[in-house]
């Protein structure tokens, strides 16, 4: 397992054993939206800030790629579905596993929504590119929701560890889940997955207090990191909010310091 190891270390940092995701796949799901319609300058200001891995679609790597710079984990999103589908919560299978290691990835990612009409195809998706993931040695993070007609609150902690341990079950090695919207229910979320879990982003937020409190109560309740990109790459000053959400992360500065930072 040693090639696995290996390339999470490119998106875990080593000595936290946390990490900060910058997802930036939004263009297949609404478009080039706000702060990511120039790719190469979005995800400078997310390496700047000292983001671990950015994410992203396979045919949009080479127009974000940097000719120099720090150097970021590459974690290529196997799933797309835009909103323009009758039905948005499905998703499909668009790239492989062999295909983002041609690509040079770190890691693969997949998006499930448990609840929706298409879940069980969801579900196998997710077990076959878990058995690619193990036989190349790469790692694989599910992105577990759970929407669709059944779903009265996708916040809801019984719904949400329910999903994170299914990631688990199927196979991943990092759980990417929302936020459950306090510490104690979300320790609950933590404690029944038997691998790292960090936390979604979530629409932009009114605040930058209330994206640096949902990041300090999750890591309080024993996540494993953010995987952050609305409220990171559309911030009036990107590279600034991404670096103190590292701070939080990795350094375990406090909401108050964080403030202090991004105010210059």
């Amino acid at each position: 397992m040693i090639g696995k190891k290996i390339r999470l270390e490119r998106i875990i940092d080593r000595n936290s054993g946390r990490t900060v995701i910058v997802p930036m796949d939004h263009g297949v799901t609404v478009g080039p939206i706000e702060g990511l319609a120039d790719m190469r300058t979005a995800v400078t200001n997310m390496v700047e800030g000292g983001a671990n891995a950015i994410l992203m679609h396979k045919g949009i790597v080479q127009a974000g790629h940097r000719g120099g710079g720090r150097d970021v984990g590459l974690i290529i999103h196997l799933s797309a579905g835009t909103t323009m589908s009758p039905d948005p919560n499905a998703k499909e299978l668009v790239c492989t596993v062999e295909e983002a290691m041609k690509l040079g990835a770190d890691a693969v990612s997949v998006h499930i929504n448990l609840g929706a009409e298409t879940d069980t195809v969801m579900l196998r998706q997710l077990g076959e590119v878990s058995k690619h993931c193990l036989e190349w040695q790469m790692p694989l993070v599910a992105m577990m929701y759970t929407r669709g007609p059944k779903i009265k609150n996708e916040y809801d902690v019984e719904y949400v560890k329910h999903a994170a341990r299914v990631g688990a079950e199927l196979g991943a090695d990092i759980v990417k889940v929302p936020y459950t919207g306090s510490i104690e229910s979300f320790k609950q979320v933590v404690y029944g997955c038997t691998v790292p879990v960090v936390i979604a982003g979530g629409p932009k937020m009114k605040t930058d207090a209330d994206i640096l409190k949902m990041v300090d109560e999750s890591l309080k309740a024993g996540a494993a990191g953010i995987s952050i990109g609305r409220n990171a790459f559309q911030h009036a000053r990107p590279s600034l909010m991404v670096k103190a959400m590292c701070r939080m992360v990795h350094g375990g500065v406090s909401i108050k310091e964080a403030m202090a930072m991004l105010k210059g």
